[in-house]
């Protein structure tokens, strides 16, 4: 099995999840490596739908390991909860199969704080985060002044460090209207978690270096999509790190030269969560169908998703940051009866993805007009099954965006794929 990273190639909430969970029953690892518990990756398993927000969704493959790099930012509890909640359904998440890396930033309860506070105070100007205090974490991180996994261990200078945190943040949150915070309620939430984290804790980079010595394949999960990245995305509307295949190799500790694939994952559709400039948004019935029948709402939040035509120009943009080698194409099954549809390939008096999202925000797409379908594809396995019409729609987004389709998902359950790569098992 290669080394493989997985990105999303739009605005997140593409479908990682399942093109994961598919992949990783052919590979031994694999690796969460930036984000929070502001993403959510749902899968249906044997009819039961299962959330992740932080552990890898490679946790559902009996046999695979699974890694919470340093580039992810991690709240103990939600962790804790969520490792509770797959062990009820009968999950291995041992720490033979499930490990934290010690460099792993914490969210504590200022984090939390703040980013709700800020929200509010922002009025109609608002970001549109979840307020799980991921913001203010990757902050206290870039600022050198943040608490790691391997700092909650170790404990001897812990009070000192939240003391510390806690008169740098409780004047923002006194200065926003918020209570501050006690030093010893953050201790005696914390309390309970160490002992519960301390098996899971080890030094990830060496554990990935044997593994890809021995042949081991690596797939890399990130969370959200290119377009939220920090750097790349419609800035200031975007998440806190690097969401692109860059974001890889600094969020786990990999060099560049082990990677050997970069699978892009987009909606057959363009859908978009939160604040911010989305070219191709439907205002209309059309785009309240979308969203009813992809059942668009947030893994995370529950917040309802904003739906529109699949946008060929900022995919193909995607398709150069990240270096995407493959794209897997989901959620094609909601398109059946929508047609006439629409693939947006440009933007007039523009060449290619503007700079900032201001200037996203002005902008007019060109459309062109494709034909649908009103098959249902539920029960399609093979591309032949596919109406002609649907196979035209793929086989154009694959012109306007340089890359092969590889995979193609036509509903929610785990099988419900076809597979046109032998990357993913197909002939």
């Amino acid at each position: 099995m290669a080394n493989i990273i997985i990105v999303g190639a739009q605005w997140g909430d593409e479908g990682k999840g399942k093109v994961v969970d598919l992949l990783a029953g052919r590979c031994r690892w694999v690796v969460r490596f930036q984000g929070g518990n502001n993403a959510g990756h749902t899968l249906v398993v044997d009819g039961q739908k299962v959330v992740l927000h932080l552990i890898p969704s490679g946790i559902l493959q009996p046999g695979v390991r699974c890694v919470i790099g340093n580039g992810v930012v991690l709240d103990p509890g939600v962790f804790l909860h969520e490792v509770d909640a797959l062990a009820a359904r009968g999950t291995n998440v041992g720490p033979e199969r499930l490990l934290v890396s010690t460099e792993a930033h914490l969210i504590l309860p200022w984090h939390r704080a703040l980013d709700r506070a800020r929200e509010r105070s922002k009025g109609d100007a608002r970001i549109g985060t979840t307020g799980r205090g991921i913001g203010p974490c990757y902050e206290d991180k870039a600022g050198r002044r943040g608490i790691r996994l391997a700092d909650l261990l170790d404990g001897s200078d812990l009070r000192a460090r939240v003391v510390a945190a806690l008169e740098r943040h409780n004047a923002e949150l006194q200065s926003l209207g918020e209570p501050p915070l006690s030093v010893d309620a953050v201790l005696a939430e914390l309390a309970p978690c160490v002992e519960r984290l301390r098996p899971y804790a080890r030094a990830v980079p060496a554990l990935l270096w044997a593994a890809h010595r021995a042949g081991e394949g690596i797939l890399f999960e990130g969370a959200q999509g290119t377009f939220l990245d920090v750097d790349h995305g419609t800035y200031p509307f975007v998440t806190s790190s690097s969401t692109v295949a860059g974001g890889a190799c600094a969020g786990s500790g990999v060099g560049p030269t082990v990677i050997d694939e970069v699978i892009g994952i987009a909606k057959a559709y363009a859908t978009r969560v939160g604040s911010g400039p989305f070219p191709t948004e439907l205002h209309d019935a059309l785009g309240e169908r979308l969203r009813a029948v992809g059942h668009e709402f947030g893994a995370t939040t529950g917040r309802a998703r904003r739906c529109g035509w699949f946008d060929a120009t900022m995919v193909r943009h995607a398709v150069m940051v990240n270096g995407l080698t493959r794209l897997a194409l989901t959620k094609l099954d909601v398109l059946s009866g929508m047609g006439p549809l629409r693939i947006c390939t440009g933007y007039y008096g523009l060449d290619g993805v503007p700079g900032g999202a201001d200037q996203l925000a002005r902008v007019e797409p060109i459309y062109e007009d494709v034909a649908g379908w009103d098959a249902d594809l539920s029960a399609c396995r093979r591309w032949e099954d596919l109406p002609e019409a649907c196979r035209a729609y793929v086989a154009r987004i694959e012109d306007l965006t340089g890359v092969p389709v590889a995979l193609l998902g036509v509903g929610p359950g785990r099988d419900a794929v076809i597979v046109r790569d032998p990357l993913f098992g197909g002939t």
